[in-house]
């Protein structure tokens, strides 16, 4: 193994600690009179713990050499140091690049487990284990930077205890409705909310954004990554940040940009303080909080990136080193993958989990890009020592858990294939609705019979029972695990769906190449937000002709995706603002734009309050009739003395046959669900997904009169005709590309009035 200054060098410290009570137990913690301190590095020679009188970059620094390696753990007691003291880690080891090790002790390194940080890390060459060229790149073969990296990176805070969180409402699968934000985006144009408190944490929790949530009948926010960030030097290069924050620097201490500037100024336990306060108060409206988790890949990219925690500790045990290279394993497309094969990884990530749903009271987490940790060197298995603790472990077991079931590796997809106590993004389930209410409609439109037929349309509005139903059976028939998205982060929001046929990404200065061709939209007629006339009048058949305007249309097919949504089996999720047609200008890749692309602006149009109310109003059926969300899969059986639990007929009432569910030009259909198993009436779902209005002969269900109860062809609620009673073999009028909700049940007046 090849030598250096950083192998053979002692370490300077002649400072020597007593052992840690429990040095099995990570991170920094006040015990006694002074601070334990533990860290996994079980390829170093040697490390020291450094602690600094303030929270300057040219703060004073005094070192302690650690006891170890116990297992490959290094540790001591440090008398004298309390809570609020910064402090960092230098490393001794091996120089062996091509085999992962790039000790460095001019590095120094922010704990994995620190709970809180101060500082930033500068984009300059000292923060490299590496010598660079003048654009950071190494400079070959790779030789070890000898400059201090302290003065320009951050430091871990020993955190001290704090008041208790209010415990979350746990609240059913079956009653969750997921609205996915952002936490600087949601807020930082909310009126109601104070402009010292707008796009930050206290921001989100404060009563004008709780009122809004809950007035609109979502349940639970799931939050893009809070976990503490750093944007990737080719983003600051271009004076942009990545402000999704998939890009993480530590996976305990919350992101200090999110806090007020308040509790930024009073210090780093101010800012745990205030995300503690906002899940109590979340919890208090009956919120849950579901965080968006990166633990697949960190903000240290692949081997010629900066060493400021992970990579400057031990490189090799963090990190899946291809040795036949010298470089690193990508399943993630962001340079690096952790390491999930290696039990100390896997024990970082359980313990950064169990953190957040005990101490920080969060009710659930979504995994990015979650395939990666579920692969066993290179293959991805259910069975994984990771994945299945997630479900055992006494924490963990009670919490959401929710997976992105897929990576950029080999064997990446693997939606419905995550262990039952997963819920799993639905892509399918996105693609199809986009596939049949979008790109069919807009060739259906033309005149152009193209499409696979309602048959996948049945199957996701049924539960996916394909993709879910063989994991379903080892414990029940539910159908919570499949998450039910058409729009997310990533991609087109669902206004933008509706207006755009092309992606429009300048603004990321990639010249428009990053981010999918792969959108399923319809722009409907013209590219481009603005609500001006069709380009051409034969665009669409004369019966829907007479919309000179654009926006009715599209804001019928919002409702139609919408109402989708609301009526599906499984768990709906969607995008803050969707529910009022917000634009990101057809940029769908908005993850390095921290400006009004992103930013949720709440400056409605009339008309997008209109659509606000109707979604709300949607919501709200969906919570109150258990048939618009069946707990199990729908397959068409009859219950003891009951109808069949689904049922489908065409447009004249009649059984649908066989042949009709792949034929591209059957896109009138009815689907009936039996209410009585569930204490709850009869619904009939009538679909016209023609661009002609269409007759329709009601199917008769059990003879019962049906209350129209939502018509995606009513621009507004004051459109509504909910006095409308009809019964069955009554035909009935449909709407252009729209859908009809029946009930048996006898008013819906006080839904309207609420």
């Amino acid at each position: 193994m090849p030598e250096s200054f950083v192998a053979t060098r002692e370490p300077v410290s002649p400072y020597v600690p007593r052992p840690a009570a429990d040095p099995t137990r990570l991170g920094a913690h006040i015990v006694s009179d002074g601070v334990d301190v533990a860290v996994v590095a079980p390829h170093a020679h040697a490390v020291e713990v450094c602690f600094f009188d303030s929270y300057a970059p040219d703060a004073a620094e005094r070192r302690f050499r650690l006891l170890g390696p116990l297992e490959g753990v290094w540790h001591g007691h440090v008398a004298g140091y309390h809570t609020g003291t910064p402090y960092g880690f230098r490393v001794w080891g091996p120089w062996d690049p091509q085999h992962g090790h790039v000790f460095n002790p001019s590095k120094l390194a922010l704990d994995p487990y620190a709970r809180a940080i101060v500082g930033e890390v500068e984009t300059c060459p000292e923060v490299y284990t590496h010598v660079t060229e003048d654009d950071l790149y190494p400079a070959y073969p790779m030789a070890p930077n000898r400059h201090d990296s302290a003065p320009h990176t951050v430091r871990g805070i020993i955190a001290g205890p704090s008041f208790p969180v209010v415990s979350g409402p746990k609240r059913p699968w079956n009653d969750t409705i997921i609205y996915e934000a952002h936490v600087k985006g949601l807020t930082i144009n909310l009126p109601g909310v104070p402009e010292n408190l707008r796009g930050t944490y206290a921001g989100l929790a404060h009563p004008a954004t709780i009122s809004y949530l809950t007035d609109l009948g979502i349940t639970a926010v799931e939050l893009l990554p809070i976990h503490a960030k750093l944007d990737e030097p080719f983003l600051t290069d271009r004076g942009l940040s990545n402000y999704w924050g998939y890009s993480t620097l530590n996976y305990f201490a919350p992101e200090p940009s999110y806090a007020s500037a308040a509790a930024r100024a009073a210090g780093p336990s101010a800012v745990l303080d205030e995300f503690r306060g906002m899940v109590s108060l979340l919890h208090e409206a009956g919120l849950e909080l579901i965080l968006d988790v990166v633990y697949n890949h960190t903000c240290e990219g692949g081997m010629p990136g900066p060493a400021v925690s992970w990579r400057a500790i031990d490189n090799a045990l963090y990190y899946r080193i291809d040795e036949a290279s010298g470089t690193l394993r990508d399943f993630t497309g962001c340079g690096n993958s952790l390491d999930s094969s290696q039990p100390r990884v896997n024990e970082m990530i359980l313990d950064s989990l169990r953190y957040w749903a005990g101490d920080m009271g969060v009710d659930g987490f979504r995994f990015d890009l979650a395939v990666t940790n579920g692969r066993l060197n290179e293959d991805f298995t259910r069975d994984h020592p990771l994945l299945q603790a997630c479900q055992l472990d006494p924490v963990l077991r009670g919490k959401k858990m929710i997976a992105e079931p897929w990576d950029v590796g080999m064997g990446g997809w693997r939606t419905g294939e995550f262990p039952r106590a997963f819920s799993a993004w639905n892509d399918h389930y996105r693609d199809s609705m986009r596939q049949f209410w979008l790109v069919d409609a807009g060739t259906q439109s033309r005149g152009i019979a193209r499409g696979a037929g309602p048959f996948d349309l049945a199957t996701r509005l049924s539960g996916s029972q394909d993709l879910f139903g063989h994991i379903a059976q080892e414990a029940s028939s539910t159908t919570r695990r499949s998450i039910n998205f058409i729009t997310a982060h990533d991609g087109f929001t669902m206004a933008d769906l509706t207006c755009y046929d092309h992606k429009h990404n300048s603004a990321n200065l990639e010249e428009n190449r990053d981010g999918t061709n792969h959108n399923l939209s319809w722009n409907h007629g013209a590219e481009g937000r603005a609500a001006g006339p069709m380009s051409t009048n034969d665009y669409l058949p004369r019966a829907i002709e007479s919309l000179t305007d654009l926006r009715p249309l599209r804001m019928r097919s919002i409702r139609n995706l919408f109402t989708m949504l609301m009526i599906s089996a499984g768990t709906p999720m969607f995008v803050a603002g969707d529910e009022f047609a917000r634009t990101q200008f057809g940029n769908n890749n908005a993850y390095c734009q921290d400006s009004e692309i992103s930013w949720v602006d709440w400056d409605w149009d009339t008309w997008q309050a209109d659509l606000h109310a109707s979604i709300r109003y949607l919501i709200g059926l969906r919570r109150d009739h258990p048939v618009m969300r069946p707990q199990r899969f729908l397959t068409g059986q009859a219950g003891p003395g009951d109808l069949p639990d689904v049922s489908w007929y065409d447009r004249n009432g009649g059984e649908l046959r066989e042949g009709a569910w792949h034929d591209p030009r059957n896109r009138v259909l009815q689907m009936h669900r039996a209410g009585k198993a569930v204490a709850d009436s009869d619904l009939l779902l009538v679909i016209n997904a023609t661009a002609q209005e269409v007759p329709v002969r009601l199917h008769a269900g059990r003879g019962n009169a049906y209350s129209l109860v939502w018509d995606t062809s009513w621009d507004t609620l004051d459109d509504a005709d909910t006095d409308a009673r009809l019964v069955g073999g009554e035909e009935i009028v449909m709407e252009p590309l729209s859908v009809v909700i029946l009930l048996t049940a006898p008013d819906v007046t006080s839904l309207l009035e609420a």
